[in-house]
Formats: structure tokens, sequence, C-alpha cells
């Protein structure tokens, strides 16, 4: 079929519009860069759709072949420990997940760019390096990983999901940046031998709402990718990254965060994530919504199946000293002491870091599986000796109001902008963003200033209350860690996410957070007390929506959140958290 001049959608029936037949094409030029014998009979991709779960059992094994799963069911420490033994090769390991990547996509849809073949000949590089001298690259020496599509990649396309910016530099044509031009974070990664594998699933109407989608997938008859474990509830921007490491399509994944979009699919899919503060990971040369809002920027986290290995990743992009090449970070290089602070005390007095705990914000109550994740964690660390301290800092609605108006004090004009380019509608759950024919009137210049006033003063007053723990923790220091909910729910329903109070606090504090998957919902036993009694009309709508039977089975985590610019630290309070609940033995943390 001649690709460019399909007027047959997927989902059956003629395509109407210049955008949707860009669309398609984009869509069959992604697919067609899947090797044949990788792709699947369209039977299996119908099962596939049909399943309650692709993690139990594990649909993608089943269509794998041994070798495959082996290489792909691996660590990151272990395949560098087998690449540097010669026991495997680069070719080998990126064959291996990028074989993996292709089947997960044809079942979840989450890839927007795929770049199988630009890997491929970049592990064959790495090893012929391996082979003239007898040592990997760098500490990320041939790990496939796979990132958000806000990443510009030398060989990739950019979209973002922006049907106006196919074929194009974020909207513009002629400007030789088009598949030429890399972010300052592909350098690094290239500098320490990681190879980049495919660019996932984005927002479509960019990374404002949760539930929007990516249109020029356009697979299923909603355009809505899966969850892996939901396959039928979930579908959202949020759900890319956290897809493919949980199907094990990469190694490890980047994604951008700004209200939740690292840690939330990461919660949703079983995964660990980190958030950092600004400052740590570079976003220079990144593609995104309002680029000149610097009061609460996005920024870059990382999620994979393991603390250790996002701790590798981390390390590793420290060590290329990344300050000297990108002026908005600080220069603090990897803290092996902060790491370690967790862990040492007085001689002969071992520390015991003092957690605080919010199990219900008083704004909204988290559903049944959510309390039951966070009592899991609270007498897990109890009985390890860690001092758990209520914790009631100043008001999740004030970081809510914040957050709210400084992310979207543009009247996201850019994104209107953006999608006036090819004529595409905004998807409804975004409808709310714009006037009826445009985009809203950007907030005044001295109302802006009082909104970040405001944040100033929330933060001063959440920093007095941390440090006034100290006389609660039992230690004599203020909590080391606080742990609460990612969010209120234990998945993504459609049009069922009503307060982001949870996340949004983290974004406007700019602290580091790590998401830790706890337990799964449970029909049987996840039930809404019968005391409960909502203090909100919020509060009511969330839990009314509240449903067993659909949530059941959802991955449910727990947030744990550090000091600012302490992301070493909070890792290894992240794993104190693993250890307690599933105890100390090797790989508990995966």
């Amino acid at each position: 079929m001649d690709i460019a001049s399909s007027t047959i959608s997927p989902l059956g029936g003629q395509l109407k519009h210049s955008w949707e037949r860009i669309a398609e094409q984009k869509r069959q030029t992604e697919l067609a860069k899947i090797p044949s014998e990788w792709v699947l009979a369209p039977a299996v991709v119908a099962e596939a759709k049909k399943l309650p779960s692709l993690t139990d059992p594990p649909f993608i094994e089943s269509l794998l072949d041994p070798e495959t799963c082996r290489i792909t069911a691996l660590d990151a420490t272990e395949l560098l420990q087998q690449m540097g033994s010669g026991k495997l090769a680069a070719v080998q390991v990126v064959t291996a997940f990028c074989k993996r990547a292709a089947i997960a996509h044809q079942v979840t849809q989450n890839l927007l760019e795929i770049g199988f073949d630009i890997a491929i000949r970049r592990a064959k590089e790495l090893d012929e390096y391996f082979e003239a001298n007898d040592q990997l690259v760098g500490p990320l020496h041939g790990l496939p990983f796979t990132l958000k599509d806000q990443f510009h990649v030398k060989g990739l396309e950019t979209s973002m999901g922006y049907v106006g910016w196919v074929n194009t530099f974020e909207g513009l044509k002629g400007t030789n940046k088009e598949r030429n031009f890399e972010s300052e974070l592909i350098r690094e990664f290239n500098m320490l031998g990681a190879v980049v594998i495919g660019k996932v699933l984005c927002t479509n109407d960019t990374c404002l709402s949760s539930g929007t989608r990516a249109r020029h997938t356009l697979y299923w008859a909603d355009a809505r990718t899966m969850n892996t474990v939901m396959t039928d509830n979930s579908g959202t921007e949020y759900m890319g990254e956290g897809v493919m490491q949980a199907l094990r399509g990469s190694v490890f994944g980047i994604g951008t965060d700004i209200g939740g979009s690292v840690s939330m699919p990461a919660s949703y899919n079983g995964i660990f994530s980190l958030k950092p503060s600004n400052g740590r990971i570079s976003m220079k040369g990144v593609a995104g919504p309002s680029p000149g809002q610097q009061i609460m920027p996005a920024v870059a986290g990382i999620m994979g199946v393991s603390i250790a290995t996002i701790r590798l990743v981390l390390k590793s992009l420290l060590s290329t000293e990344p300050w000297l090449s990108d002026p908005y970070l600080v220069p603090i290089p990897w803290r092996e002491t902060e790491e370690h602070h967790a862990e040492s005390g007085k001689p002969g007095e071992p520390y015991r870091p003092a957690f605080g705990i919010m199990e219900n914000d008083g704004v909204v109550t988290p559903h049944p599986p959510v309390q039951r994740a966070l009592k899991a964690v609270k007498d897990a660390l109890s009985k390890r000796g860690h001092k758990m301290v209520p914790w009631e800092p100043p008001s999740n609605l004030e970081s809510e109001a914040i957050h709210g108006q400084i992310a979207r004090g543009d009247g996201c004009a850019d994104v209107w902008e953006v999608l006036r380019l090819s004529g595409e509608p905004e998807v409804h759950e975004i409808k709310g963003l714009f006037d009826v024919d445009g985009p809203r009137d950007p907030l005044p210049l001295l109302k802006y200033q009082e909104i970040v006033a405001h944040m100033k003063d929330y933060r001063n007053r959440y920093q007095e209350y941390w440090m006034s723990m100290a006389e609660k923790s039992g230690n004599g220091k203020p909590v080391d860690a606080f742990i609460s909910p990612v969010t209120v729910t234990a998945g993504l329903l459609p049009d069922k996410f009503f307060y982001g109070g949870y996340l949004s606090c983290v974004n406007v504090l700019d602290l580091p957070a790590v998401v830790v998957p706890v337990l799964f919902a449970d029909k049987s036993i996840d039930e809404v007390d019968e005391n409960f009694q909502p203090v909100s009309a919020i509060d009511k709508t969330n839990m009314d929506a509240y449903d067993a039977e659909a949530y059941h089975g959802s991955p449910t985590a727990v947030l744990v959140v550090g000091r600012r610019l302490c992301e070493e630290k909070v890792l290894s309070l992240a794993q104190m958290v693993v250890e307690a609940l599933h105890g100390d033995r090797p790989g508990s943390d995966s």
C-alpha cells in the first residue's frame, strides 16, 4: 500500500482531514521500522487487547524466544558484568531489547519513534571499541534505554504527539535541525555508552492534563495506549514509559515531570522512579511547553525496575560534569557520603532515620488500596525501629492553587498555536484549558508575581515545619524524608482523576521524590470504610468514583520525598523502605 496516499483510518472509514492523513502516514512509517520477523499477527494483537493484564501471566514472554527472555530479564548490573567479561556483546543486548520493545509496542502502542536500526549500529560500534580496547566505553555501555518524545535524538523525529510537528523541528521547517539535533542529555548518554532504542508516548496536547492522549498513534478506537495491568482502563501520557519499563522493553527510561508525569506512570505500572530537584539532570535542548517558564520548570526523571538501576543512571550522568555544558545545573557531583548518611551515626550507635507519614492530607482521602499500601509501609518501617511521625505540613490545597496558576499562567497559548499548525482539534480532556475560539488571556505580570510570592512563602513555611519535626523524630534531627500517596487512586481510570495535591506539592517545593511499589489492589479486601465521611465535595466525588472491581490487580505505590537537591539520600532511604517491606535479600528492590 502506498502510505502517502492512504486515506483509510486504522479504526475504519475514510480519513477526512489532512491532519488525520499525516498522522496515519506517521503511524505507518514507524510500524515499517519493525523487522518483519518481529511483526505480530493481527490475531495476537487482538488477543492482547482482550487480556486483563499483560504482566500476569507474562504475555510478552510467551511471544519471545528463550534467549531474548534471558537477556531482557537481567538487570543493568548483570548486563554490564556480562558485556564487560565478553559473555554478551552489546549487539546481543540491544537487539534483544529492541525485539522486546517491538513486541511491547505492538500490543500497547506506546512508541512514537522507533530507532532500532540506529541502536543496533551504535551497538556494533561499542563492540568494536570493546574488542580493540578490552574495556567498556563507559558505565552505561550497551544499556538500551527509551525516553519521552521531548528529547531530540539525531536520526529520530521529535513530535511530542503534535501532528503539526511531524516532519519539522518543533513546528519549523528548513532549520537544518530536523533529525539532526540532540539534547544535552542525549550527548551525555552517548558519552556513557547508553543506547537509545526509541521514544515513547507523550501527551498530545502537551503535558498539562492527566488523561491526555497522543493522537497520531491512532491504534485503538479511543487512541489510548494501555496500562500493563489494566489493559482497558488507563491509556494516557502517563503510561508510555511506565508501560515500557514494566514490560522490560528497555533497561531504563527517561521522562519529564512538572506535575507527576514521572511519578504517576511508575506508580500505575509497578516500577520505581526518581523525580529529582531542578538542577541535577539537564533539560538543555529539550522540547516542551512554556519554555520561558522557569519558576517551576519541568525536570527530567529516571524510571526503572529497581532503585539500583536508577542510582546507576544518576551517578553516571553526574560523572560527566553536566554543569559545564548546562548553566542551569548545580555543580554537585555524586555524593557517596550523602547516600550513606542515612545508614551511619555516632560510633556504636546505629542511626535510625525517622520518616514523616502522610496517610491523608485532610483534603482528599486516598482510595482503600492506597490506604493499605501506606499502612504496610508504616508498619514495616516501625518494626525496624524507625520513628514514624504524622506529617501535617502546610496544606496541599495551597500547592494545588500555586501549581495550576504557574503551569498554565500563560493561557496555554503555545499549545493552541501548535494545534493550529495542522488543524487538529484539542482532545476533550483539555478543552477546559481554552476559550471557545482561542487560548485564555495570560495572567497579568503583577498577578503572576503575587503567585510567585505565595510560592516563596509556602516554601518557607514548609521548611520551617520540616525543621520543627526535630522535636518529634526521636533522634534530635528533622525527619529524613516523608512518605505519602503518589495519587489518591491505585490506577487511572479515564476521566476519573480529580485531585493531584499529593504530587503538586513536590513540584511546587522542588523536592526529590522516589516511587516505591508496595502491593496490588485487591477487590476482596480493599473496601471503603463504612464510617467514611467526606470532608469536602471533591473528597466525596473521589471516593464515589472508587470501583473495587475496576481497580483490582492494579499496582499501588507510595512516594518517598526528601530534602531539596538530596537525591542520593532519598534513594538510600527509599531502598530502606524496600528492604523493610521485602527483607534484605538480594534483588529485593526489583
